[in-house]
């Protein structure tokens, strides 16, 4: 997938204006906003002046408006993951591509930060999206939201895996809940003690900040 789309993003490896920065994840939540499980996530940062992205789902903005103006003024960034969680592969570009202004209108925040579900995008439908977004993908999944695999087995495997720049993917979902609850703390505990920030993905200039 990289190959095929070297233009989005993967990875953070300087941030413009920053001569030495001490070393950065960027985090990323998919999926929400869903109340306890996203107030969860932002009890968990606030304990680490941690920043993060929330890729949010139009529909779930549309139910609990409440838990997004959490997100945001807690300082969080927000980004559109369209407003039904579509897969690009299956779905037709017109279609698509009206789902992700729906989130963008349901939002009514701006932002040029695009996460495909399920990381599946056309390129006829990425061409498009690239002209108002920047498409952003990862280089660390946990995994949470695999309900087989042992929570204690996705921490070791989120740390093995992530490093000074990586965009690394939790999901604020019910079905990631009991693995991403057991998963953050821990993660955030570690990188923390070895001199590591937390940040949010930076919006483009051209979004308006």
């Amino acid at each position: 997938m990289r190959t095929v789309y070297p233009e989005f993003w993967w990875k953070i490896d300087r941030v413009s204006g920053q001569d030495a920065p001490e070393p950065t994840i960027y985090l990323t939540f998919d999926d929400g906003p869903i109340p306890d499980v996203t107030e969860f996530v932002l009890e968990q940062l606030d304990k680490y002046a941690a920043q993060a992205t929330f890729f949010c789902i139009g529909d779930n903005v549309r139910k609990h408006r409440n838990v997004l103006y959490q997100v945001l003024e807690a300082g969080h960034m927000v980004g559109n993951h369209t407003y039904n969680h579509l897969n690009g592969w299956k779905t037709d570009d017109a279609r698509y591509l009206e789902n992700i202004q729906n989130c963008q209108d349901e939002l009514r925040v701006e932002t040029a930060l695009f996460r495909p579900p399920y990381g599946r995008i056309k390129k006829s439908q990425a061409a498009e999206v690239m002209e108002h977004y920047s498409v952003i993908m990862w280089d660390v999944l946990t995994g949470d939201f695999n309900q087989s695999q042992p929570a204690d087995f996705c921490l070791r495997k989120t740390i093995q895996h992530t490093e000074p720049g990586s965009i690394v993917v939790f999901h604020d979902s019910l079905k990631a809940w009991p693995t991403m609850r057991y998963v953050l703390p821990r993660m955030l505990a570690y990188f923390s003690e070895r001199g590591y920030s937390f940040r949010a993905v930076p919006q483009p200039v051209y979004a308006g900040y």
